[in-house]
């Protein structure tokens, strides 16, 4: 199955931040791939669900203890 995200998905993967497009479920058995497009250079890469990090999102709570310095 192929879950278009709308909107997009701020992440942090091991190549930088990006946003995530799509996930791409392969069933239980698998990971599911993020098809995310860098913010650096606008490449679109595949990576497995254990390599993608949500960004921070001080609105939603999310993700807020990696920047806990932040007031």
């Amino acid at each position: 199955m192929i879950l278009q995200l709308d909107p997009t998905i701020s992440v942090e993967t091991p190549l930088g931040k990006g946003q995530a497009l799509f996930i791409i479920d392969y069933g239980m058995h698998q990971n599911s791939c993020w098809v995310v497009v860098l913010e650096t250079n606008g490449l679109v890469k595949h990576f497995d669900s254990n390599d993608i990090v949500v960004s921070t999102n001080y609105t939603y709570h999310i993700n807020t203890e990696r920047h806990s310095n932040h007031v």
